[in-house]
């Protein structure tokens, strides 16, 4: 008897009506015998290759028509745009509106006479919108000391090409560590490096335009923003000189930039600076127009590999015709604006859970830093020893979450004139 798989099986030897059934079906077994020969000739991997490859397509097109958020940058692209991580949320976006947001609250208590302190720094709200792919805005709203409200950044921002952009608006100055990744969760301390409070003052802000962008493993800014209020600085740094955006003078103006170079994730090496003039035209000495011309350079560093993390940075400031700048101010003495102010600081930390599966992280910390805000001052000046200060700070920072920190440390603070003083700080942070 003929097999009914086989499609050469002569009809005329299958009796009566049940004859032509018979060839039916041996015609569809037939063909589908052919097929299932044909279908193991195809390589299985290519098969499993493609369905894959529609697998990612259908995913991808269901996230076009739902408007869902994408998946979100990590910290080294977000750092390439100049941002922390929880203030790129805008970026990370298809299209539409975007919220995030950051908070922190710190108590201080100090050594000697000096009043124990508890506030909430800060709750902050990050708003974006995607207009498409190449436009959108970007924005950071804080309030602090629960009273005050500012703009922390906003602008607008052209993203030419996947490694160029432009932006105009209130920015972050791109110079330091902590200026623009300043949310809790990302620094170690419960407070930020004094360095990066009076020599380079964060959170410093100010209006402009600039260029960014990376290529591989480098990443730029370059800005051009109205310079600081030279009126405001002091014998204890740069940071009343900040205008914030708010009504800023801009007849004197100033070029920041800054060059990072990032070989493999969690590593990165660097340089920023800033220079421009400070006096907007209107402060004169003797007769003379002030030219108090401000030039900042810092060089950073920061690894964290398998637990451990690496953090410092060195800064150097200028200010230009400062005795001028100190007469056109009426400060004498040791109260004058310094003519160099220097700082840097060192840092190291633990992760003692790291090489567990849980995400909740235990970090003991160290910091060793100096600063002095007159490094160098005018002839007919004196330094202020009490300005020239050693700060070493040990903690610990627990984060149950990558999104939640509490930071306990306690800082010794020396100098030259025994003026320095202790503070044991607690701070509780958030970002999402």
């Amino acid at each position: 008897m003929e097999s009914a798989s086989n499609p050469t099986a002569p009809r005329d030897r299958m009796p009566g009506a049940i004859g032509p059934r018979l060839a039916g079906a041996a015609l569809f077994a037939g063909l589908a015998g052919s097929a299932g020969a044909l279908h193991a000739q195809v390589d299985t991997t290519t098969v499993a290759e493609l369905e894959r490859r529609i697998e990612i397509l259908a995913d991808e097109l269901e996230l076009l028509r739902s408007g869902e958020q994408v998946q979100a940058l990590t910290p080294d692209e977000a750092r390439a745009l100049g941002l922390a991580p929880s203030a790129a949320t805008a970026y990370a976006q298809e299209s539409g509106a975007s919220f995030a947001g950051y908070g922190e609250m710190l108590y201080e208590n100090y050594s000697g006479d000096k009043t124990t302190q508890f506030d909430y720094l800060r709750v902050v709200i990050y708003a974006g919108y995607r207009f498409n792919e190449h436009f959108l805005f970007n924005a950071e709203i804080e309030v602090e000391h629960a009273n005050e409200t500012f703009i922390e950044f906003a602008y607008v921002d052209w993203r030419a090409t996947d490694s160029v952009g432009l932006r105009a608006g209130m920015l972050m100055m791109p110079v330091g560590l902590v200026n623009e990744l300043h949310e809790p969760t990302v620094f170690i301390g419960a407070e930020r490096p004094v360095t990066e409070q009076k020599i380079i003052p964060s959170t410093w802000r100010e209006n402009g335009a600039g260029l960014y962008g990376s290529s591989g493993p480098i990443s730029y800014r370059l800005c051009v923003v109205n310079g600081f209020e030279g009126a405001s600085f002091s014998s204890g740094g740069l940071r009343g000189g900040r205008q914030k955006g708010i009504k800023a003078k801009a007849s004197s103006m100033a070029i920041t930039g800054r060059l990072d170079y990032s070989p493999t994730p969690g590593f990165f090496v660097g340089v920023s600076g800033y220079r421009g003039g400070a006096d907007h035209g209107e402060l004169t000495a003797a007769g003379r127009n002030v030219d108090a011309t401000v030039t900042i350079a810092e060089a950073h560093a920061q690894l964290q590999v398998r637990g451990f993390d690496f953090r410092g940075l060195v800064a150097n400031a200028t200010v230009g015709d400062v005795a001028r700048l100190n007469q056109a101010l009426d400060l004498s003495g040791s109260n004058g604006v310094g003519e160099t102010l220097r700082g840097g600081y060192v840092q190291a930390g633990y992760d003692l859970l790291s090489q567990t599966l849980s995400d909740v992280s235990l970090l003991p910390y160290l910091r060793y830093e100096k600063v002095d805000t007159q490094a160098e001052v005018p002839s007919g000046y004196q330094r202020s020893l009490s300005n020239d200060n050693t700060y070493f700070t040990a903690g610990l920072e627990l984060k149950p979450l990558p999104e939640v920190v509490l930071k306990i440390d306690h800082a010794w603070v020396t100098n030259d004139a025994d003026s320095g003083v202790n503070q044991f700080n607690v701070n509780v942070g958030y970002a999402f």
